[in-house]
């Protein structure tokens, strides 16, 4: 059995902070898309290739016993997989599982639109369908825990899963985390994802790089040092406002509310210290110079800004501006969740075959 898969990336609308705190976040899933191929195999070897080389280990009841220690650019898929193992609980036949590479910025830093948890999606929804798992989602979230210590909210991985604009509140990974149980008993305990895919699609929708990766583990930490309880609430009532009137105005398609809450938004982030660089502080510059409107996008400290356009010739406007600036710019489009493709690249299988 051989199968392709792909899933897209994400850009926080609303929510980024407010969602560790009990608050909602509103997550857009788009562009580019990344893809992996799968194939069952008939001894029980996990195989897992990437752009960096090739890891391998063996199926275990108590999931994959990696032949080496897992470094770096492997952790997340290795993870995903050990994660659907363990699920599975029982012996099990190995597979091979191929993933394509995420695209890179400028000097090849990563663009901030979500790969890691992409890639957690991808592995989790290969090995959960030949092993028949369900449901993949919960495993991705757990997965994409364990892989960054616990940190996190694994909004970025429900967008990548569910596609679309999706409303979230934060799934209990810690009681999964905690141990002492069996898997299956500690995601029961965790209950259902609190997911909903909403209606809207926002139209001239862009992103721009603003020239560094940043570490998501360290804005939270420097964020959640700087506010108490009271202030945290306080933050994440402001926030939920806020991320319900954007919603409202992408429904209503009304450009001067998309603004006014775009603004409130990034005002909100901004209280949080520097969650925007001097980079992303030009790039909403030159975007509301335009016309447009927009907001840093994820935990800040680098990567980069969600900007919505009023229609298709600010939006060119805007992305002509910034590239003219040396700014790494696109036009993005709505995604659709993951979901199975009908070819395999050629790439992938030729590290299958090889």
């Amino acid at each position: 059995m051989e199968r392709t898969l792909s899933a897209p990336g994400k850009l926080f609308l609303s929510g980024e902070y407010a969602v560790l705190w009990g608050g909602v976040a509103r997550v857009v899933a788009v562009g580019p898309r990344g893809q992996c191929l799968v194939r069952a195999r008939e001894d029980r070897t996990v195989e897992l290739l990437t752009a960096d080389g090739r890891l391998s280990g063996v199926s275990t009841p108590l999931g994959v016993r990696w032949d080496q220690e897992v470094s770096a650019p492997f952790r997340f898929a290795a993870r995903a997989l050990d994660v659907v193992y363990r699920a599975h609980g029982r012996d099990a036949l190995g597979l091979s599982l191929a993933l394509a590479p995420s695209p890179l910025g400028p000097g090849g830093r990563k663009l901030g639109l979500g790969s890691s948890a992409r890639t957690a999606v991808l592995a989790v929804e290969a090995a959960a369908g030949l092993l028949e798992v369900r449901p993949p989602l919960p495993l991705a979230l757990l997965a994409h825990a364990e892989a960054q210590g616990g940190k996190g909210s694994g909004a970025d991985v429900v967008a990548a899963s569910a596609g679309g604009v999706v409303r979230y509140r934060r799934w209990p990974v810690e009681r999964v985390l905690a141990g002492g149980r069996p898997l299956g008993v500690l995601l029961a305990e965790a209950g259902p994802v609190d997911v909903v895919r909403t209606r809207i699609a926002p139209r001239f929708l862009s992103y721009a790089f603003g020239g560094e990766s940043a570490s998501t583990g360290e804005m939270i930490a420097e964020a959640e040092k700087g506010l108490d309880d009271r202030a945290r609430a306080a933050f994440v009532a402001e926030s939920d406002l806020l991320g319900e009137a954007l919603e409202d105005a992408l429904s209503k398609e009304s450009f001067p509310a998309v603004r006014e809450a775009c603004d409130g938004l990034q005002k909100l982030l901004g209280s949080l210290g520097r969650v925007a660089t001097p980079a992303l502080a030009r790039i909403l510059s030159l975007a509301r110079a335009g016309g447009s409107a927009g907001k840093v996008s994820g935990a800040g400290g680098g990567d980069g800004c969600l900007l919505l356009s009023p229609d298709a010739e600010s939006q060119g406007q805007l992305l002509a501006s910034l590239r003219a600036r040396g700014i790494h710019a696109l036009a993005l489009s709505v995604e659709p969740g993951v979901r199975i493709e009908p070819q395999a690249p050629p790439l992938l299988s030729s590290w299958l075959a090889a």
